[in-house]
């Protein structure tokens, strides 16, 4: 886009946070392939911005940990980490496939598909214009991919997460349920907690509040939003302290 190759991002350090489900595209489940290749391309248009970029990917579009009736809840977070490394996998291979260059680190040692997660080993990948995937969340049971977020966005020092959703910012109710619903441009750490509003869980935005760490909820699937978000574009909304 013409804007996107004048103008300077406001961010030089990013963690962008995926759903599993963002990945199934039409289909509901699983990995869409052209869909993978849509958000890939999205994050080497902000690559070229030499914006350095984490990903965190949920599983949910292949397991969710903490939903699974008769799974033992420890061994069943366990198998939704391992669907979070298949995730990376695949958009691994879609960002490489246009030239991307990318590393995949686990949680969870698996040295013949992934890195171990060493905080200092991502920080040399990030400055040499390589973007990394955190797979396998934290490595524990009874912690999510948003608080995963949040705990590697301030080990890396990322100057934001980008929270991409499939709506266009945080509303006062579901907008797909409720009409009336009300589309916030910027909330605190507080007024999310206070409120209950389902941004991230309490953990993730608990962390973001102690660090000061602003979030950004945004529609990944408006194209370019992931590159009007880093290059400072009002769109979404934000969560940061007052």
């Amino acid at each position: 886009m013409a804007t996107g190759a004048a103008a300077a991002p406001k961010y030089r350090r990013v963690l962008l946070k995926l759903s599993g489900e963002a990945l199934t595209g039409e289909q509901g489940f699983g990995i869409d392939h052209d869909t993978v290749s849509t958000i890939a391309n999205q994050v080497s248009r902000v690559h070229d911005h030499q914006v350095e970029i984490a990903i965190v990917i949920g599983g949910g579009n292949i397991f969710r940990g903490n939903s699974a009736g008769g799974i033992d809840r420890t061994q069943a977070d366990y198998m939704g980490m391992l669907a979070t490394v298949i995730n990376g996998l695949a958009m691994q291979d879609a960002l490489e496939k246009i030239g991307v260059p990318t590393r995949v680190q686990s949680a969870i040692s698996m040295a013949q598909v992934a890195e171990p997660y060493i905080r200092r080993r991502a920080v040399r990948h990030l400055e040499k214009g390589r973007v990394i995937i955190l797979a396998a969340g934290t490595g524990n049971p009874y912690f999510t991919t948003d608080t995963t977020a949040a705990l590697r966005g301030v080990e890396l020092g990322a100057e934001v997460i980008l929270k991409a959703t499939k709506v266009d910012g945080i509303y006062s109710a579901d907008p797909l349920k409720d009409p009336k619903a009300e589309r916030y441009r910027s909330l605190s750490y507080l007024d999310v907690l206070n409120r209950g509003l389902t941004v991230m869980d309490n953990t993730a935005i608990t962390m973001c509040m102690d660090n000061n760490l602003p979030i950004i909820v945004f529609d990944l699937m408006q194209e370019g939003n992931i590159e009007k978000v880093v290059l400072g574009e009002e769109i979404g909304t934000l969560v940061y302290g007052r």
